[in-house]
């Protein structure tokens, strides 16, 4: 578990790289927190890290987007905001995301598909502090 409170947008790209250890081989991670908290951001910063060559872009209306890394592998940036059911998130084909064995499958907003989430992936949590800090906190779950 790593658990950290960022004060600024400066601190929050010292922090990545210490955060992106912990991640380490995870290749799903979900992003759990309240509208504002700062997932995209955090995805974005994560994606720069893990050599991302495309722009980052939130994928509220396209569902998923896919980001090229320097290492020639893909991470796979789902938004299911907009989706209201789980038979919705099947039909965009979410299950092929959740069983990635390379690259990296990002899921923002994953509470309606948490109940075919694989044995193992990594949480983050991010909430507000106060308006410009986070507490980030990862987690990693084996169920």
């Amino acid at each position: 578990m790593l658990n950290k409170t960022i004060q600024s947008i400066e601190e929050l790209q010292h922090f990545i790289p210490e955060l992106a250890e912990a991640i380490g081989d995870h290749r799903l991670i979900v992003f759990k927190g309240e509208m504002g908290s700062g997932k995209t951001t955090l995805v974005k910063a994560l994606c720069k890290c893990w050599g991302v060559v495309d722009e980052v872009t939130s994928p509220t209306f396209s569902i998923v987007q896919i980001y090229g890394t320097k290492a020639g592998t893909t991470i796979n940036h789902i938004d299911l905001y907009r989706l209201k059911s789980l038979e919705e998130a099947l039909a965009t084909g979410i299950e092929e995301y959740l069983q990635i064995t390379e690259g990296r499958t990002l899921i923002e907003w994953p509470d309606i598909v948490e109940p075919i989430l694989p044995n193992s992936y990594g949480i983050l949590e991010i909430s507000h502090v106060d308006a410009n800090s986070r507490k980030i906190v990862f987690l990693e779950t084996l169920t």
